[in-house]
C-alpha cells in the first residue's frame, strides 16, 4: 500500500515538473538559438548590450524600494492596531484589503489619473507616481503577510510588557514588535519586489518605461532576447520566492528558540 501510494506520488510529482518546467525548457534552448542550427549567448549579450535594459531594471527596482517603503510606513501600524484596539473592524480591513484583487489594473489607472487630474506636473510626470498604484497592487499580499505575523505573537502581552517598562508607542513598535515581525515584514517585502518588477498595465498606460514595457517592447521587435529577457524575469520572481522561504525558515526557527527560552 505504501509502495503504490509512493509510486503514485512520484508519478504525480514528475507530472508537476514537467508543466513547470518543460516551458522553461523550451524558452531557454530558443533564447540560445543564434540561427543554421547554432547555439550562443548573442541574445543574452543583445540584452546587456542595450542601455534600455539596464536603465528599465534600476527603474523598475527602485519603485520596488519605494513601494515597499511606502506600503510598510502604512500597513505596519494599521494592521497593528487593528489587532490591539480595533478588532471589530478587522472584517472590514480585510475586506478593503482583497479589492485590488476585483479591481483591473486599468480601471486603477485610468481612476487614479482621475483623482490626480490638475496635480503639478513634477507628481504626475514622473515615474515614482507609480508607487501610488503600485502600493494599492501590493496590498493584499502586505496586508496578508502583517496580519499573519501579528497572529503568531501575543500582541496585547508585548505591547502591555513594554509599556510598564516605560516604553512608548513609538519604542514599542520599533524594538518590541517589528523584531518579532521581521519574517512577516519581510514577506511582504519580497512579495511587492516580484509584483512591481512584474507589473505592466499601469506603466504602459503612463507611458513609463519599465522593466515590464521593456520586456514587452523586445517581445514585439526582438525573438530571442524577448525569449532571455522572460527567463530572466522569471528569475527575479524565484529569487523572491527562495528569499522568502530561507528568511521564513531562519526566522522560524529563532522564534521557536526564544519561546522554548520563556
Amino acid at each position: 500500500m505504501t509502495g503504490r501510494f509512493s509510486a503514485w506520488r512520484a508519478v504525480w510529482l514528475l507530472l508537476g515538473g514537467c508543466y513547470f518546467l518543460v516551458p522553461l525548457v523550451a524558452t531557454a534552448e530558443f533564447s540560445l538559438r543564434a540561427g543554421g542550427g547554432r547555439y550562443d549567448l548573442s541574445a543574452y549579450a543583445f540584452v546587456l548590450r542595450d542601455p534600455r535594459f539596464l536603465e528599465s531594471f534600476r527603474l523598475s527596482l527602485v519603485l520596488a524600494l519605494e513601494t515597499i517603503a511606502v506600503a510598510l510606513v502604512l500597513l505596519l501600524p494599521t494592521v497593528y492596531w487593528v489587532h490591539l484596539r480595533l478588532a471589530r473592524l478587522r472584517p472590514l480591513v480585510e475586506f478593503v484589503s482583497v479589492l485590488p484583487f476585483v479591481v483591473p489594473p486599468i480601471v486603477l489607472v485610468v481612476g487614479l489619473l482621475n483623482l490626480y487630474r490638475g496635480a503639478p506636473e513634477l507628481l504626475v510626470g514622473s515615474p515614482h507616481f507609480l508607487v501610488t498604484g503600485y502600493v494599492i497592487l501590493a496590498l493584499p499580499y502586505v496586508y496578508r503577510a502583517l496580519d499573519a505575523g501579528l497572529r503568531a505573537i501575543d500582541v496585547h502581552t508585548l505591547t502591555e510588557a513594554a509599556q510598564s517598562l516605560g516604553a512608548g508607542w513609538l519604542t514599542t513598535m520599533a524594538r518590541v514588535i517589528l523584531p518579532n515581525l521581521q519574517g512577516a515584514v519581510l514577506s511582504g517585502a519580497f512579495l511587492t519586489l516580484a509584483i512591481v518588477m512584474g507589473e505592466f498595465t499601469l506603466a504602459n498606460v503612463m507611458l513609463f518605461s519599465t522593466f515590464s514595457v521593456y520586456i514587452n517592447y523586445i517581445g514585439e521587435t526582438q525573438a530571442t532576447p524577448a525569449a532571455a529577457l522572460t527567463l530572466a524575469s522569471f528569475a527575479v520572481t524565484w529569487v523572491a520566492m527562495a528569499g522568502i522561504l530561507v528568511v521564513g525558515r531562519q526566522l522560524g526557527g529563532r522564534q521557536a528558540q526564544i519561546g522554548g527560552a520563556r
